[in-house]
């Protein structure tokens, strides 16, 4: 039975409102039960596409691997192992489901059967806030069905698979476990390298001749303020400012998408100060670029905010602050004259799409450019991808002594323990730090055993 991901515009009312989002298909239908429980989470596009394409698999391993009597935790146990082992004979090489798959990576099967886990507790689910009239059974579809019928099951038997970083880990155990992997520090954590960043910026953006201000800009958002990539793509032209204590620097603000306030004191139908979800239904018929899917889809991890409804960026050093508002103001001369129908800061350049929304995925391939033009490696171990200069960040703030709580702040992170996976030493940091010690040690005179200790005790 094929099974189809298509981007769906789902109606669930009378209302003009309506939501993108990914649906899994089958010949006689949707899967409603995904559909319902995507638009019960709210959560972001791209944890909804994970969640499909989950569902998806599992759909497609129960269609040919369901045995007549089997209990239900076993062919869920027996879909975990198929992820992570595949279903391939290693010695012939077949596969008589006619599924031939590979064996995932444990911490993306993990994750997978995590999502499923999630979506099946909230499907068997009997607490159910809505009196009976409002929220009623269905006999839905055979794959509505045979999904419940799981959930049941899964319900039954106090669920299957543990959630490895669930608070609630040890309060309820799991028939099916997912295979614990090994902590592996890098040798260097992936940041771009400090002493190639002016070189990148100056020689890599510049293409037969010209600077690419856009470019510049965004890279600028990543290394010097330590951004998400997905954040700038959320900047309209009107949230970057000289700020009013230093004219020589920029301010700017990231705004919420939908929650942040609209520019320029536009007011909504209401005369409030409206939203930027209203404002850019209203002036442009668009939806923020959090909740479409597609190319012109950029991310929100929700982020802890330093106003109402927006972060402030926050410069280290503060020189690079200086540079965005001179190069801004470039750009800002150089997209004057070209008409578009949208607010957002960047605009695309090439023929025949010029004036349009500048995209994630074209400005991670002017990047990768830029990276090979000055003669490095594109690649995440190296640093050299859009989320290495968030990393040079918070090594940076690490190294300028820069207490935690602050890192936590300016890379506008809600726990404080985020930043520190991006703040772990280097190990030559590690071997210095252990030489420096026993140096330490030895000037204290504590004793410490010496080359020719080990040689007498050898010989006696």
């Amino acid at each position: 039975m094929p099974f189809v991901i298509v981007n769906g515009r789902v109606k669930s009312d009378n209302t003009g409102v309506s939501r993108e989002m990914p649906v899994l298909l089958f010949p006689q239908g949707e899967v409603l039960t995904l559909i319902d429980y995507c638009l019960s989470k709210r959560r972001s596009i791209s944890w909804q596409e994970k969640l499909v394409r989950a569902a998806k698999l599992f759909l497609e391993y129960l269609e040919v691997n369901v045995i007549q009597g089997e209990e239900e935790w076993r062919l869920f146990r027996n879909f975990a192992n198929a992820l992570i082992d595949g279903t391939i004979d290693r010695k012939t090489q077949e596969d008589p489901s006619g599924l031939y798959w590979q064996g995932l990576d444990v911490r993306d099967a993990n994750y997978i059967i995590t999502l499923l886990s999630d979506f099946l507790d909230w499907l068997a689910s009997e607490e159910k806030p809505r009196a009976a009239k409002f929220n009623p059974r269905f006999t839905g579809n055979t794959y509505d069905q045979r999904i419940e019928q799981q959930a049941y099951q899964y319900k039954r038997s106090k669920a299957f698979l543990g959630h490895a970083w669930s608070s609630k880990q040890n309060e309820t155990g799991r028939l099916t476990e997912g295979e614990r992997t090994p902590k592996v520090y890098p040798s260097r954590p992936p940041m771009f390298p400090e002493d190639r960043f002016e070189e990148l910026l100056f020689k890599g953006f510049k293409v037969a001749g010209k600077n690419d201000y856009r470019g510049m800009l965004i890279t600028l958002l990543l290394f010097g303020a330590g951004l998400r990539v997905s954040e700038p793509f959320h900047l309209y032209t009107a949230d970057v400012q000289p700020h009013w204590e230093d004219p020589s620097q920029a301010f700017v603000a990231v705004h919420h998408p939908s929650l942040g306030i609209a520019p320029n004191h536009w007011r909504n139908r209401s005369g409030q100060r409206g939203s930027r979800d209203e404002y850019l239904a209203v002036e442009f018929g668009l939806t923020p670029r959090h909740k479409v899917r597609g190319k012109f889809h950029a991310g929100w991890k929700h982020p802890a905010l330093d106003h109402h409804w927006f972060m402030q960026v926050h410069w280290l050093p503060e020189i690079y602050g200086q540079w965005f508002l001179q190069i801004w103001t470039r750009y800002m001369e150089q997209v004057a004259s070209i008409p578009r129908h949208h607010p957002y800061a960047w605009v695309n350049l090439d023929r025949g799409l010029i004036g349009g929304i500048y995209t994630i995925s074209t400005y991670n391939k002017a990047l990768e450019a830029a990276v090979e033009r000055i003669g490095l490696v594109f690649g995440k171990t190296y640093g050299t991808t859009a989320h290495g200069p968030r990393h040079a960040f918070a090594q940076r703030a690490r190294r300028g002594g820069i207490d935690e709580v602050i890192r936590q702040r300016i890379m506008h992170h809600c726990s404080p323990d985020s930043q520190k996976v991006y703040t772990q030493p280097e190990l030559r940091e590690a071997v210095a730090a252990i030489r420096n010690a026993t140096n330490q040690l030895r000037e204290n005179n504590s004793k410490l055993p010496t080359p020719p200790l080990l040689a007498r005790k050898l010989a006696a």
